[in-house]
């Protein structure tokens, strides 16, 4: 296989999250200083959500060595997950967040080698939080574990700055993509190319914002995300006093503009903002969007709010044949991400 070729000219694509999967790719949460304090109030929470992933898919786990290793079994044991679904790899890294620093699986089945994974580069959200340079090799790794072909296009990407519909669309956010901090020497155009090419893309579409709190500069999986080809669920603030508010509407309005390539508009389904989750006098970015798509079910983040019951029934309505998982996110939160921020899938072929 040529890896001068392009992944789209080869005929591979980045499938929805919500088509069937291998398995789900983490990373062991192990630096305090993602979570000042609070490390070990999320691991039980963090087990929760692997216990609700190994019921319907393997989870595949980046540990730094044994001693990691055997301390996350402890933690799995005691929230009673089948470990006969969890393997643990030997992929030390700098932090938890496998969505931004995990492979990115591209398949194609009509192809001789029906996988392949694209690393791209990964500077920690615009160099904020050094050093990331075990982070930055994770997808090779995996690629050589597994014997997949591995792309480097030489740009920074991370997974939660953009969703896809597994049609040919991709939906992200300027605020993160277009942020001097990633890849200056890229205009919007340019940027749109490489998506096109290392995602197998057709069509860019774009929305300005993210939600405020949120340290990786507009994160598309904290805002919208896609339930099927044609419907987006998106994130509103109903109180105008709210200092999302004004940035959310702003989103909504520019998915209303949306045209797919068949000229259909988008169906939008909107999703309400849990209250504001202030923790040391700071706002955290707390969202139902920020769930994650398993194969048999929605393991959607809750935040001891009153709205959590309201979002649960939107988000249950939206996947009819999964079943929705609520797991209190409030402490990993504090951690500026959550569960689809911590986990990275790997399509099934």
């Amino acid at each position: 296989m040529s890896l001068a070729a392009t992944p789209k000219s080869l005929g591979y694509r980045f499938p929805a999250e919500f088509e069937e999967h291998e398995a789900t790719w983490l990373s062991w949460p192990h630096k305090e200083a993602s979570w000042p304090g609070k490390l070990d109030a999320v691991y039980p929470y963090y087990a929760q959500f692997v216990k609700a992933l190994a019921e319907s898919e393997k989870v595949r786990i980046n540990v730094t060595d044994e001693t990691m290793k055997n301390f996350a079994l402890g933690h799995l044991s005691a929230a009673g997950v089948n470990l006969a679904q969890v393997a643990f790899f030997f992929h030390p890294t700098n932090d938890a967040w496998c969505r931004d620093h995990g492979p990115a699986f591209l398949v194609n089945p009509e192809a001789e080698q029906k996988k392949v994974i694209v690393d791209w580069g990964y500077n920690a959200w615009g160099g904020k939080y050094p050093p990331f340079d075990l982070d930055d090799v994770i997808p090779t790794l995996i690629g050589k574990e597994f014997n997949i072909p591995v792309f480097h296009p030489g740009i920074v990407m991370e997974g939660g700055s953009v969703e896809f519909n597994g049609a040919g669309t991709l939906l992200t956010s300027t605020a993160c993509l277009l942020n001097p901090n990633r890849n200056p020497h890229l205009n919007q155009e340019q940027i749109e190319e490489y998506l096109r090419n290392y995602y197998g893309v057709d069509q860019i579409l774009w929305v300005d914002e993210g939600v405020v709190g949120d340290d990786t500069d507009g994160h598309i999986d904290d805002t919208v995300r896609f339930i099927n080809e044609n419907t987006v669920l998106t994130v509103v603030e109903e109180n105008p006093a709210d200092e999302n508010y004004e940035l959310l509407q702003h989103n909504l309005n520019q998915l209303k503009a949306m045209r797919l390539p068949n000229g259909q508009a988008l169906n939008i389904i909107e999703l309400p903002m849990p209250d504001a989750v202030v923790y040391d006098d700071q706002r955290l970015p707390a969202s139902y969007a920020n769930f994650y798509i398993a194969n048999t079910s929605v393991i959607v983040p809750t935040f001891r709010c009153a709205k959590d019951e309201k979002a649960l029934q939107i988000i249950q309505s939206c996947f009819p044949t999964r079943k929705v998982i609520g797991i209190d996110s409030t402490e990993i939160i504090w951690g500026l991400g959550s569960f689809h921020c911590l986990s990275q899938q790997e399509p099934a072929i």
